[in-house]
């Protein structure tokens, strides 16, 4: 059972989409900077372009999870949503799955894609276990495997 509170996020493919988003964006002003006989209308374009595609991948690697004594936090893309112990009813990896998914009391489900499998998969299982273990100790939650 991990400490609380604790969160959970996809650290090496966040390490990497904020590493190449800098390296795209730098380059790119670089480029702006040093081509020769371009106007400032297409300097400013090129630097755009690179805080734009920064700002994408920036936006792709937010998603986490924190789990606290009263329940867990899911932030997604665009959405955050604050879910007591209570409403947790099971945590889903299943193989093939993009990211852990939660059963919820009122029937719904809604995606962690702050555990994702995609290049550390031993990582995530460790953290969905973990996960699964708080919502089985903290909530009514069952688990599925």
């Amino acid at each position: 059972m991990p400490a609380l509170p604790v969160t959970f996020r996809p650290g090496r493919t966040r390490a990497v989409l904020i590493t190449v988003g800098v390296a795209v964006c730098a380059v790119l002003t670089v480029i702006a900077l040093t081509l020769p006989a371009v106007s400032a209308g297409e300097r400013l374009s090129f630097v755009v372009t690179g805080l734009l595609f920064l700002g994408v991948l920036l936006l792709l690697s937010r998603p986490h999870a924190t789990a606290d004594e009263d329940g867990v936090t899911v932030v997604n893309l665009t959405t955050k949503r604050r879910l007591e112990w209570a409403e947790v009813l099971h945590v889903h990896l299943r193989q093939g799955d993009p990211w852990v998914s939660l059963d919820l009391a009122d029937g719904t489900s809604l995606p962690v894609m702050g555990i994702q499998p995609g290049i550390a998969k031993e990582r995530a299982v460790a953290d969905a276990k973990a996960l699964r273990a708080l919502a089985e100790h903290r909530g009514t939650g069952e688990t599925v495997r």
